[in-house]
């Protein structure tokens, strides 16, 4: 590509397009007079607020080519950017159609980190800094970019990371690189250099992180390297400190386009507020009530904010949808309502009548589940008074991975096919892995490639050489590789840190084999095996977006060994399912996903399993962000509503496992937001009302399992706010009108639904491998223990005893 440095080469690269003048408008065929307003308004800030299916895509492309065709601007004046590469495709094969071949002419349009690697490559030399150097006689050095930067990917800026932290003599068991590179990246999101990181920030990766942040970015000077989060902030320091080349760049880009501005962070938000300034010819495509990306920098507060930040702003509202009927909008509408932080508008459709939006409880997940199956095939059959649906048009909308389990063993269960989107199925996740090959070295000793896996995981300083120790001991010997560690261990083959942690990892599994050969319960045993073996340790300290998801699969696994009576039956039906799974690519499969991997997407049916409170609204994001993370938790339920096109079913349960212990679950809050018009209750007779309402539900519920032992359980109820509402209340009211068949009951449930421990904090307790220690925090039956001499662990509470019973406990 022509380096457009030179104005006078800029201007020759547009000669040919000067002369494309006027042309025909076809592409403004069939637009209505929304989406028209939005394409013949074309100078001065405009921001397009398109609702969910309302044709946004077509009208930002159309403007794109309207700008071309009247003559405004040149293929190579117009910004246009998107948040992924596929985004950014569509766009450029759509004004293809339209344009023909001067979609090429484009080179401006791409994801913001495309665009800003063109930029920085063109001006790498004005990014450096003055660093000491006591080897130099003056005792410092100067250093810059250069052109050919490498951008390096995760794996590499961790191990970089990993260098600086350990030069610091910083335990990164502890302060682990990935937490680092997580607080480092958010800031760079803040577009904040290592000067300009505010005080408020100073404690951060134990008061160490601003100064670890500016050695990461002289190391990345010294390597010629960046990051991807140094893209935009390298660029966006060129703008602030040379106004030359921000004016040069804001002449050139004479129409600037943004799609899915609603998730745009803070960095990219300064990178255009400095690129618009000049001209102010900025038009942004966004939905405020579909920021769902909080959590990874978004800030819906930048559209919010676009009328104050572009005076005398045009904002043109796009809101007859094309994708769903008028009950799934209008259900839709009333639950974003809630919202108090928004813009505004009401979606309309000229579609017919259709489906309620269809309302219904279970008894627990697991019943969800089996229900799901017989709708999606019975919808399949066409015997629900509807045109048979292919399972291609069905999707499963959860709002954590986690969730999928249930659903992936019953659909193997009954052979419907499905496919999982945006993850690995559950049993193939690394996590899920990882925790089974413990189980089957556990149960088979012999297992050396589930052995092989675990070793050094999570690590325990058993690297490359020290395996193939293990693996000449073994052989040599004609044992396991189990039994080979062992000889390491005796005869001190392997020494130092990681000959300790071998025979610590080597006395575990004789424990822990031992224990089940006695008869332990085996879910007990699962759980001790993921704790004592560090790997659940190893997932609460790792401090990534991904890992609570992790550490939620993990319990979910241990939740799956309950129909299992040992934990080798649960090992051959995962070996069994998992052979099941490899099917015909090419048949119909209904869909597995998270409400965030859903957005933009759209499917005829769509369930919605899981609306109760703390799994959806999740009670993790309201504790975390309050306010604000309830109403990003009530966009995603937005979202998720439509997605729907013909038919969609909201569930809930009245049960869940929670730590192990059964526990009453809340309707969500979302669900009382529902209008009552359009939506139709499924709700079988004798759950949350048909007889006896929703507390008396809970209290015989809980006596019935509990061995009739009077609890506060009515009282909990009666103060829920989502059994007092109107909402709830019209619910129980017409759960009667369409009789379904009573859910099953599962068998032998126990309740424990305070999962209150015998424990409090300030406890003093003993555990038979980690010995004495202090109670300081309690989670549900888990206990948070800083241990004399192991540290702090989180340790279910049946595993310790107080600290004046240590000498009854056995060894």
């Amino acid at each position: 590509m022509m380096d457009f440095d030179d104005s006078d080469a800029f201007e020759a690269a547009s000669l040919s397009s000067r002369a494309m003048g006027v042309r025909p408008t076809p592409y403004l065929d069939g637009l209505n007079p929304a989406q028209l307003q939005a394409v013949h308004t074309l100078d001065g800030p405009v921001l397009m607020l398109a609702g969910a299916g309302t044709g946004k895509t077509r009208a930002l492309t159309a403007r794109i080519a309207h700008l071309m065709s009247q003559g405004k601007a040149r293929p190579n004046e117009i910004l246009a950017v998107t948040f992924t590469n596929k985004a950014a495709r569509e766009m450029r094969n759509r004004i293809g159609a339209m344009m023909g071949e001067v979609a090429e002419g484009m080179p401006w349009l791409g994801t913001f980190h495309s665009v800003c690697v063109k930029l920085l490559r063109r001006h790498a030399e004005l990014v450096g800094r003055t660093v000491s150097d006591p080897l130099l006689e003056s005792g410092t050095r100067e250093l810059f970019l250069k052109s050919n930067f490498t951008i390096l990917d995760t794996d590499d800026q961790n191990r970089l990371l990993k260098q600086l932290i350990l030069a610091a003599e910083i335990d990164e068991k502890k302060w682990p690189p990935r937490m680092l590179a997580g607080i480092i990246d958010h800031w760079k999101n803040r577009a904040w250099t290592p000067d300009k990181v505010p005080a408020s920030e100073a404690q951060a990766f134990n008061g160490k992180g601003v100064a670890l942040y500016r050695e990461y970015q002289d190391r990345l000077l010294t390597l010629n390297a960046v990051d991807f989060g140094d893209l935009l902030l390298h660029v966006i320091s060129i703008f602030q400190a040379h106004d030359d080349i921000l004016g040069k760049y804001r002449r050139w880009f004479k129409y600037i386009l943004v799609d899915e501005y609603q998730d745009t962070n803070v960095a990219q938000y300064m990178w255009l507020r400095l690129l618009a300034g000049g001209h102010r010819n900025i038009c942004c495509v966004g939905d405020d009530d579909q920021s769902i990306y909080g959590w990874r920098g978004a800030e819906v507060g930048n559209i919010l904010r676009f009328e104050k930040d572009f005076e005398g702003a045009e904002i043109i509202r796009l809101e007859q949808n094309y994708r769903s009927t008028p009950h799934i909008l209008a259900a839709a509408s009333a639950v974003i309502a809630g919202n108090k932080g928004r813009l505004g508008k009401t979606l309309f459709t000229d579609l017919t009548e259709g489906e309620k939006v269809r309302l219904i409880g279970h008894w627990d997940g697991d019943e969800e589940a089996r229900w799901i199956g017989e709708e999606a095939e019975s919808l399949q059959r066409g015997t629900r008074n509807l045109d048979p649906f292919s399972l291609d048009d069905m999707a499963i909308l959860l709002r954590a991975s986690h969730q999928m389990r249930a659903f992936e063993d019953r659909f193997l269960t009954i052979g419907l096919p499905y496919r999982v989107i945006g993850g690995p199925r559950f049993y193939e996740r690394l996590e899920i892995r990882d925790a089974m090959a413990y189980f089957r070295v556990t149960v088979s000793p012999d297992d050396d490639l589930a052995f092989e896996r675990i070793v050094n995981t999570p690590k325990r300083g058993l690297g490359e050489k020290a395996q193939q120790t293990i693996q000449r001991m073994a052989r040599s010997n004609g044992v396991s590789l189990l039994e080979g560690a062992k000889l390491c261990v005796r005869t001190k083959t392997i020494g130092g840190k990681g000959g300790a942690a071998l025979k610590e990892l080597c006395d575990g599994f004789d424990r822990w084999r031992e224990q089940l050969l006695d008869g332990r319960d085996h879910i007990h045993l699962a759980e001790e095996i993921l704790d004592e073996s560090g790997y659940t340790t190893f997932w609460q300290n790792e401090k990534t977006p991904e890992a609570p998801g992790r550490l939620e699969n993990l319990k979910e696994l241990v939740k799956a060994l309950e129909g299992f009576e040992n934990l080798q039956g649960f090992l051959e039906h995962v070996s069994l399912i998992m052979d099941m799974e490899a099917g015909d690519e090419q048949e119909p499969m209904i869909t597995l996903m998270t409400l965030h991997g859903a957005k933009g997407l759209e499917f005829p049916v769509v369930f919605l399993p899981g609306w109760e409170d703390g799994l959806f609204p999740s009670q993790r994001s309201m504790d975390e962000t309050g306010v604000k993370g309830l109403e990003e938790e009530r966009r995603l339920a937005y979202v998720g509503i439509t997605r729907a096109e013909r038919i969609c079913t909201i569930s809930f349960a009245a049960n869940r496992r929670v730590y192990g212990q059964w526990q009453s679950a809340l309707p969500s809050r979302f669900i009382d937001e529902l209008p009552e018009e359009h939506v139709e209750i499924l709700t079988p007779p004798g759950l949350y009302g048909g007889g006896f309402g929703a507390t008396g539900m809970a209290a015989a519920q809980h006596a019935a399992m509990s061995g009739g032992v009077e609890s506060d359980m009515p009282a909990k109820a009666a103060k829920a706010d989502v059994y007092n509402s109107p909402g709830w209340k019209r619910l129980q009211s017409r759960s009667q009108q369409r009789p379904v068949s009573q859910p099953s009951e599962a068998k032998n449930l126990t309740i424990d639904a305070t999962a209150v421990s015998a424990f409090t904090t300030g406890d003093r307790v003993f555990h038979t491998k980690f010995g004495y220690g202090l109670v300081e925090g309690i989670e549900g039956d888990k206990l948070d223990v800083a241990f004399e001499k192991a540290g702090t662990k989180k340790i279910v509470g049946r595993f310790v005893v107080p600290a004046d019973q240590a000498g009854e406990v056995p060894f």
